[in-house]
């Protein structure tokens, strides 16, 4: 059977948009019973290349991985005051559930095959070991999806 427009069928992570990552994570680690991971900062612009809607960004985040048993990967991100798909979430809809996250190969490829489909290409950056893109799925699955391609 066909993989699909990914080419995967796993859902690698769901992302989850908060005002204050400290106390929800503290109440995941509680309700998950686990120790609250470490808080991750994104790069600076330098690295990570951020563009939101076309437009480079210094926009940066606090982000906490629960790396749960199996393959789905709790993130909470809480966006600063620069502009993002982040921060936009935050200041339209308030926190909840960002995106639904897949590893994919040939993310060009992947972006290219979306867009046809009419879900737009948001924001796009640099990690250490890859790259992501978030892509606007809202009408169509109700929810942004992100692509990451790792190195």
């Amino acid at each position: 059977m066909e993989k699909g427009i990914l080419g995967t069928k796993v859902v690698a992570q769901i992302g989850l948009i908060v005002k204050d990552i400290e106390v929800t994570g503290k109440k995941y680690a509680d309700f998950l019973g686990v120790e609250v991971p470490p808080i991750e900062l994104t790069d600076e612009f330098e690295k990570s290349q951020i563009h939101y809607r076309n437009n480079p960004t210094t926009a940066r985040a606090k982000l906490m991985f629960f790396r749960t048993p199996g393959s789905v990967e709790i993130e909470l991100i809480e966006p600063d005051h620069n502009p993002s798909t982040w921060r936009e979430f935050l200041d339209t809809h308030g926190e909840g559930v960002h995106h639904i996250a897949f590893y994919i190969e040939d993310s060009k490829g992947k972006i290219a095959k979306l867009q046809e489909l009419g879900m737009n290409l948001v924001q796009t950056g640099e990690y250490t070991g890859g790259r992501y893109s978030y892509i606007d799925s809202s009408d169509d699955l109700k929810v942004m999806l992100e692509l990451l391609e790792n190195d």
